[in-house]
């Protein structure tokens, strides 16, 4: 049936670098869950996570210690988009799995792969960057939701372009992030924040921003207005 050239797969798949970003950071996951219950890697498995958050995570300090000797090692430049896959908790890692999946699908399916690729990178170091500069002296930053709030910007844009030809008020497009936002702000009430919400909003600006170049056409577009310009 599916060789017949009219048959439509009732649900189009995943776009393939989605699912390779979430099969990175499952996998990991996987081996530090599995690692912490001893079913993988011996008696030094049990310290995979807290290892990989003080190699790969982020922290203002490292910020601070850059920005200050005016020196950016390799190792500590990764941090900006590394700490995008490693996890506090396995609840963590499985809500931005979900999140990037469902989002990741919908910006796939307009972005070509490497423009989806790049928006969830540029969302994960716009986001650290915000962190490192308005969190001083918080905690690790790790986690994929900022690269997965630059999908939600990309998705925001996505709409705004739909209801701008549709000629209704485009600042509905903004009520995903809104509500989302409102969430956070909740939770932060109730459970106490540790600043990661910067980072978010950081990587939803970022996203958003990036997706006039990085949409179809958004470059030769940006181009010629500036050529008028």
């Amino acid at each position: 049936m599916s060789s017949d050239p009219e048959y439509h797969a009732p649900v189009n798949p995943i776009p393939p670098v989605v699912l390779a970003l979430f099969l990175v950071i499952i996998v990991v996951e996987a081996a530090f869950s599995l690692g912490a219950r001893g079913m993988l890697g011996g008696p030094e498995a049990v310290g995979w996570r807290n290892n990989a958050i003080q190699s790969y995570g982020f922290n203002t300090d490292v910020m601070d210690w850059m920005l200050a000797n005016g020196v950016y090692p390799r190792e500590h430049l990764i941090r900006f988009v590394s700490y995008g896959f490693v996890h506090g908790t396995f609840t963590h890692a499985l809500f931005a799995g979900a999140m990037l999946l469902a989002l990741g699908k919908f910006v796939g399916d307009v972005f070509n792969q490497f423009a989806t690729l790049a928006l969830f990178l540029i969302s994960l170091a716009a986001g650290a960057v915000v962190y490192g500069l308005l969190a001083g002296g918080t905690p690790w930053l790790v986690g994929a939701f900022p690269g997965v709030y630059g999908l939600i910007g990309g998705f925001t844009y996505l709409m705004w372009l739909k209801l701008g030809q549709m000629g209704a008020q485009q600042y509905r497009a903004f009520t995903l992030i809104g509500f989302l936002l409102v969430i956070q702000l909740i939770f932060g009430l109730l459970f106490g924040s540790n600043g990661d919400w910067l980072a978010d909003i950081g990587g939803f600006v970022a996203g958003f921003l990036a997706s006039f170049v990085l949409s179809p056409g958004g470059f030769a577009k940006l181009r010629e207005k500036m050529r008028h310009q």
